[in-house]
C-alpha cells in the first residue's frame, strides 16, 4: 500500500514544504475540540493533527488504513493516556451511530473514491449537536497545479480529486451541507477546514 510505503518519510516531506500550513490546521482542529469531548479521527495519519487536538478531548480513538502511518502516530502520542489507536475503513465505521462529540477526517476526502458514502458514515458516528471537521488541502486557484499533489500522484497516492475553495465547498453544498462553516490555514499549499454542525 502507497501509504505504508511513504510512512518513514511522509513527516520530513510535509514539514519543509507545508510546515506553516500543518501547524494551521493543527491549530484550527483543536480549537475546535472541548475538553469534554469524545473524539474520533479517521485518517490520522502519522498524527500531524492528532498531537494538537487529542491533549485537548476527554477521550480520542485515532484510527486509520494505514497500520505503518499510524505506527508512527502511536509514538507520539505515547504519553497520552486519553488517545486510542484503531485500524478502520472511513467508508465502513464499526462504530454505533452517535458515538462522538467531534469527528476529525483530515486529509483524506480527496483520495477517496466515493467521499460521499464518508461522509455520511463520518455524520452517522457523530452526536446530535456534534461537529464533523474535515481539513482538506486546496489549490490557491482553479488553475493553479502543487507541486505536492503531482509528486504524491506520481508516487501511487491515487488522488481523485483537487479543490480550489469555490469547488470544495460546491462539494458539500452538493452533498447537502450547505451550512457547513469554512476555516482556512493560509500557505503555500492552504488547507481549508469545512466544519459541518450535526
Amino acid at each position: 500500500m502507497f501509504w505504508d510505503r511513504i510512512a518513514f518519510i511522509y513527516d520530513v516531506f510535509e514539514k519543509i514544504y507545508n510546515n506553516k500550513v500543518i501547524r494551521g490546521t493543527a491549530s484550527i482542529c483543536a480549537g475546535l475540540i472541548d475538553y469534554s469531548d469524545s473524539v474520533l479521527e479517521c485518517a490520522c495519519g502519522t498524527g500531524l493533527i492528532t498531537v494538537a487536538a487529542a491533549p485537548r478531548a476527554a477521550s480520542y480513538i485515532a484510527t486509520d488504513f494505514s497500520e505503518k502511518m499510524m505506527a508512527k502516530a502511536r509514538r507520539k502520542l505515547r504519553g497520552c493516556e486519553n488517545v486510542s489507536f484503531r485500524f478502520a475503513d472511513i467508508t465502513a465505521l464499526d462504530f454505533p451511530s452517535d458515538s462522538f462529540d467531534k469527528v476529525i477526517a483530515g486529509n483524506v476526502i480527496h483520495l477517496l473514491d466515493h467521499p460521499e458514502v464518508a461522509l455520511a458514515e463520518l455524520v452517522r458516528v457523530t452526536s446530535p449537536g456534534g461537529k464533523v471537521i474535515v481539513p482538506t488541502y486546496i489549490n490557491k486557484t482553479k488553475k493553479s497545479s502543487s507541486f505536492l499533489v503531482k509528486v504524491f500522484d506520481k508516487m501511487g497516492a491515487n488522488f481523485n480529486r483537487s479543490f480550489d475553495m469555490e469547488s470544495y465547498k460546491k462539494f458539500f453544498d452538493d452533498l447537502g451541507y450547505g451550512d457547513a462553516e469554512y476555516l482556512v490555514a493560509e500557505g503555500r499549499m492552504p488547507c481549508a477546514v469545512a466544519v459541518i454542525s450535526v
